[in-house]
């Protein structure tokens, strides 16, 4: 995977080609250190026979071991990267029980960037027991819903902090690949805190299998490495008078509130979203002015300042913004208001409150917006008609979710909420489901007349829309799923997997992307995946295969059929009649609200509390 990423194709570089020889920039230096129980810094300069192994054997004090060697140009280096990378699957072997000692490691990595800052890519199979900053087994599975399990998905540990806070003022960011074989507990809460303050990213595999995950593993360690990075962040946000900033939610450190972010490194796949409070006096006449601005060193270590502005109108009613509303952005931010809050509330209370804000939103609209429609009907608004879908999602997806979760995955998917963007976020919580088996002749090929590839309709997330003998591709933006019906056709398989494929059991469950054939469907296939793979950000679109009654991926694919009853939730239909019911209380002054939904100042506040006067 670190060969992929450093390297372009041996095919593709011929002494004619412009292909650059390295993916990263020019210029820039890589170094690897691999640890355990010690650490090991590897000198990789030009013209070594082998690459030459240090010791590092003083965890509580580590420095950096290496004058010369320990970073170097990939491309004059190419052959003892390639010898180390190439030796280092066989090296440990003797090793039957390795402990990894993660702090001492990253902090020996703090040492050897402090001078110029960058980028720190770590990969993680076991939970870091050993040393300095070792973590214990804090998640014993008892205490569900209650204050001890709250205390899980946050740290209280002061190495990790200590260690974060100062990677972040030499301008360095952290991404975490944590692969967990069978779903051993790894800590992510205290593990990603590294990641979250620095700007970086958690790449978090649940339930690890080699053999089915590496090609995601390999193309997600890529574009980790080659994606467009600034480095040493400072950002800023102003706005007109009569709005002030009210809240940040991102992967940043912020020392007080108002002052600047600090950011170890920021890349393509980050999104930091603000929201803003007002003190009534804004004039309808003039408009409202934001600008953010982003002080950081590119890769090719250039200064730059990256501005953005906006303007936007400003009105006296409601009418306008109503039609103008943007559903993913109000989504996503009441998807980070609540992430923010999995740490300080119950997750009973977040629940009831995701309720609570739908039924104030879809009923402030009905009172002041719908006056013509019967008084037994439910309306909901033009341009938030999924509104109710994604917040039923919301509840039911695995950070809030009732039941048994993994604390691990619970963390992982409440700062994946804060960090990611408001059309990863939307496909996270509603997935794209395409039928293959009904897929036209003309899908998945250029238009003839645009162009653009041409993308079929995609179906609900419901058992009630399955068909007998279907084959569907599920995407979330984070995996892709490829659920197969027990009774599918035949000549289906074979013209998908191959004329090998007769039957359902014969593919390989270890299967992770589709054979290249000259079949009609497999061509079609293998364009939408291609397609997928181009519009997501971090996360490869590498397959995996759920067949009906065989697989147990199977479970994830049901967990994804949002719109049924499921996830310790209702379905939506009856969260439908239970949202119309309590909006029909408020209207005639009936509803009593869940006290454990009152809280304070809220981006979504114009939106949650559509009281008439708001409006007039």
């Amino acid at each position: 995977g670190i060969l992929k990423a450093l390297y372009q194709p041996e095919e593709e570089q011929t002494e004619a080609s412009e292909t650059p020889l390295s993916k990263i920039p020019v210029g820039a230096r890589v170094g690897i250190v691999t640890f355990d129980k010690e650490i090991q810094y590897y000198n990789l300069t030009a013209g070594l026979s082998a690459p030459q192994m240090l010791v590092m054997s003083d965890l509580e004090d580590p420095f950096v071991a290496l004058a010369t060697g320990l970073f170097v140009d990939p491309v004059t280096s190419r052959t003892e990267i390639t010898n180390l990378l190439t030796a280092l699957p066989n090296m440990f072997t003797l090793v039957k029980s390795p402990e990894p000692a993660l702090l001492p490691a990253l902090n020996a990595a703090l040492a050897a960037l402090t001078a110029t800052g960058g980028k720190v890519i770590c990969a993680l199979s076991a939970l870091p027991t050993f040393g300095p900053g070792r973590l214990t087994q804090r998640d014993d599975g008892k205490g569900r819903d209650t204050d001890a399990e709250r205390k899980l998905f946050t740290t209280e540990h002061p190495g990790f902090k200590k260690t974060a806070h100062a990677m972040v003022s030499n301008g360095i960011g952290v991404d975490f690949f944590l692969a967990s074989p069978g779903g051993a507990y790894m800590d992510v809460a205290t593990i990603g805190h590294v990641a979250r303050l620095t700007g970086g990213e958690v790449f978090y595999y649940g339930n690890f299998v080699a053999p089915r995950d590496s090609l995601k593993f390999m193309n997600e360690i890529e574009r980790c490495v080659t994606r467009e990075t600034g480095f040493q962040a400072l950002m800023k946000v102003r706005c007109s008078n009569g709005l002030q900033v009210s809240g940040y939610h991102g992967a940043f450190l912020q020392h007080t509130f108002g002052a600047d972010l600090e950011i170890g490194t920021i890349d393509s796949d980050r999104a930091i979203a603000v929201s803003f409070s007002h003190d009534g006096k804004l004039d309808s006449k003039l408009d409202a002015h934001f600008q953010a601005a982003l002080l950081y060193t590119s890769s090719t270590g250039q200064r730059r300042v990256r501005c953005i502005n906006v303007v936007a109108g400003v009105n006296d009613g409601a009418t306008d913004t109503m039609r103008t509303v943007d559903q993913d952005a109000v989504v996503a931010m009441i998807a980070k208001e609540s992430a923010a809050k999995v740490s300080e509330r119950s997750l009973k209370d977040i629940r009831a409150n995701l309720t609570e804000r739908t039924i104030d939103i879809l009923s402030g609209y009905r009172k002041n917006f719908s006056g013509s429609h019967p008084p037994g009907q439910l309306v909901l608004p033009e341009h938030l008609k999924e509104f109710a879908m994604y917040m039923l999602s919301l509840i039911k997806c695995r950070a809030f979710k009732g039941g048994v979760e993994t604390t691990d995955r619970r963390v992982h998917i409440s700062r994946l909420l804060r960090t990611a963007g408001c059309a990863e976020i939307s496909l996270l919580l509603y997935p794209r489901i395409y039928a293959l088996h009904n897929l036209a002749p003309t899908d998945c090929f250029a238009s003839a007349e645009t162009g653009h590839l041409v993308i079929p309709p995609t179906v609900r997330a419901s058992y009630g829309k399955v068909e007998e003998g279907g084959a569907y591709l599920v995407d979330n933006g984070q995996t892709v799923l490829l659920w197969i019906h027990s009774n599918v056709s035949p000549n289906l398989l074979e013209d998908l997997f191959g004329p090998d494929a007769t039957s359902l059991q014969i593919l390989d469950p270890m299967l992770n992307e589709l054979p290249v054939l000259e079949t009609h469907l497999n061509a079609q296939a293998r364009n939408l995946l291609a397609y997928i793979s181009s519009i997501r950000g971090s996360k490869a679109a590498t397959i995996q295969l759920a067949r009906q009654g065989i697989d147990g991926s199977e479970h994830e694919y049901a967990v994804q059929l949002l719109e049924d009853r499921n996830n310790e939730a209702q379905s939506y239909v009856e969260w439908l009649v239970h949202v119309h019911r309590a909006i029909q209380q408020e209207l005639a002054g009936q509803r009593k609200k869940d006290d454990s939904t009152k809280e304070g100042e809220s981006v979504v506040q114009q939106l949650t509390g559509l009281k008439a006067p708001y409006w007039n």
